[in-house]
This record gives structure tokens, C-alpha cells and sequence, in this order.
């Protein structure tokens, strides 16, 4: 199982997790290591699964009883905060995706998304935390209008040169060893500006320095259609 990108799958529709077990059988580099009905069974199976098979990356629904996608999603970054997680919904929209954000997901697609994008999240999210896809973006900047931006003014005058050059690379996907070879300084050096970033734009992971860059026209996705 070397190389290979553990996930567990979260879901009340045990023919959409047969299904989703099944396609990823056809990928050699992603393996399913737990499945469960809901949130409850899943936690208590999570204190039982030895530590060569943990999940790396969750895909979870919304709408499960008796415990909710929301409610899973806050007790796992309490009690797992290096669990990455995937919301797969049929209510993806933009009240959800906002809710989502303040949660820290990971990825957020939508329920009939193919194996191709599906595939392509998991080894983003495995490769440096986040997941955006263009219908993500359009979806940013309308849940980004409504919320005031004045108060992001002064963190954005504060952040150097090199620090959004830093910023973009994170989006574009460059893991801190890949900036680091890139701008010609060392991994420690990246991971001090990264934290630095962070401090300043007073946001808590990756996904949070990804939406604050997109919403705040730092980093603008390539403009693609993704196939659902």
C-alpha cells in the first residue's frame, strides 16, 4: 500500500458507496480503507483502524442521520485536525459552499461528478490541502460579495513581494519543497512564510489562504469547464 492514497467514504446511500468503491478499484493510487452509513459509526470505527490503514482523505455526504455532514465535519478537525476532508453533495450551491469554506473543507463537489474530476481532487487535496475548481471560484466570488472586505484591506498593503509570489505558488499547487526549489530558498524558509501569511490574512490552513487569494484577486483559476 506504498504510495497509495488512503480514503474513507461517508455516506447513507450504500449504492453510492458501492459504486464510488467499485470506480476506484480501476486507480491504482487510491485505495478505500473504511466506508460507513454516517458520522457515528464512522468515529467509533476510526478509534479501531490500526494506523497503517488510517484515512489520509475523507469524502463525505451532507444530509445523514443521525449525524449530519456539518456536525461530522467540526468533531473530525477537533479530534483529527490533519484529516483532509471532501464534501460530496447534491446541494452544492452557494449558501453551502459558503458554510462549507468556515468549516475548512478541503474540496467541495457535487454528487454526479465524474471519476476524472473526482480522481483529480483527491490527489490536490493529498498533494497540498485544497481543491478549487472553476464552478468553485464563480461560486467564491458570489458568496465573497456579500461579506464586507474592508477589514482585509490592511493585511493585504502588509504582505511582501515575496509573500504573495508565495501565495500564488500555493495555488497553482506547489508543495513547500517545489516553492522552495522554484524561488531558490530552502523548505524552512518557505514554511516561515507560509505561517507568516497565514498570521497575517488570519487564516487557519491552506483552504482559508486559497478562498482569501481568489476572493481577493491574488491568485485568478484558469478559466476551464469542468465535466460533472
Amino acid at each position: 500500500m506504498n504510495n497509495q492514497i488512503k480514503v474513507a467514504l461517508i455516506d447513507d446511500e450504500s449504492l453510492f458507496t458501492e459504486g464510488l468503491v467499485l470506480l476506484f478499484s480501476t486507480v491504482k493510487h487510491i485505495t478505500v480503507v473504511a466506508t460507513a452509513a454516517h458520522g457515528i459509526k464512522f468515529l467509533d470505527d476510526l478509534l479501531n483502524i490500526p494506523p497503517v490503514d488510517f484515512p489520509e482523505i475523507i469524502l463525505a455526504d451532507i444530509q445523514m442521520k443521525p449525524m449530519d455532514g456539518f456536525e461530522l465535519v467540526e468533531i473530525l478537525k477537533k479530534k483529527y485536525p490533519g484529516l483532509k476532508i471532501i464534501i460530496l453533495s447534491s446541494h452544492y450551491k452557494n449558501n453551502v459552499f459558503g458554510h462549507m469554506i468556515k468549516l475548512g473543507v478541503s474540496a467541495f463537489l457535487p454528487k454526479n461528478a465524474n471519476l476524472k474530476l473526482l480522481v483529480e481532487a483527491i490527489e490536490s487535496v493529498h498533494k497540498t490541502g485544497v481543491f478549487f475548481s472553476q464552478k468553485d471560484h464563480l461560486m467564491l466570488v458570489s458568496y465573497m460579495k456579500g461579506k464586507s472586505k474592508s477589514h482585509d484591506l490592511n493585511a493585504i498593503r502588509n504582505l511582501s513581494e515575496r509573500e504573495i509570489e508565495v501565495i500564488k505558488l500555493i495555488c497553482l499547487e506547489y508543495t513547500n519543497d517545489e516553492i522552495a526549489d522554484k524561488l531558490f530558498l530552502s523548505r524552512r524558509t518557505v514554511e516561515s512564510h507560509r505561517q507568516r501569511i497565514l498570521d497575517k490574512i488570519g487564516a487557519k490552513n491552506t483552504v482559508g489562504l486559497v478562498v482569501y487569494a481568489i476572493a481577493h484577486q491574488i491568485y485568478i483559476p484558469p478559466q476551464h469547464f469542468d465535466s460533472v
